[in-house]
């Protein structure tokens, strides 16, 4: 994952990373041992990298920064925020098909 399109966030750096993102953040809340979490990851990764700088994708692993979730409400996991201008505008909770990403993505465009 040393891939410029994938940032990982946490409790420290989340709140200045939102705040200086341009266009859109996908923030994926997921845990190392979440099976769904890792089989909807390479479509997320897939997503960031095809929409030529316009999504950036942040992973927030919530075992680790369990305030975050807590923050957001996050009872279910992988729950993907999609974030723009700072603010949540959308999401999805569970390892949804490839077209529901991109149909979120689009609508916020």
């Amino acid at each position: 994952m040393a891939d410029t399109t994938t940032i990982h966030l946490t409790e420290q750096n989340f709140d200045e990373a939102l705040g200086r993102q341009e266009g859109i953040m996908m923030v994926d809340f997921w845990a190392e041992w979440c099976t769904p979490c890792r089989a909807i990851s390479p479509t997320l990764e897939t997503l960031a990298k095809e929409s030529g700088g316009k999504v950036t994708l942040a992973k927030v692993n919530v075992d680790e920064n369990p305030g975050l979730a807590a923050r957001y409400g996050i009872r279910s996991i992988p729950t993907i925020l999609f974030v723009k201008q700072g603010k949540v505008a959308d999401q999805v909770i569970g390892a949804v098909p490839r077209a529901k990403l991109k149909e979120k993505l689009d609508a916020l465009a």
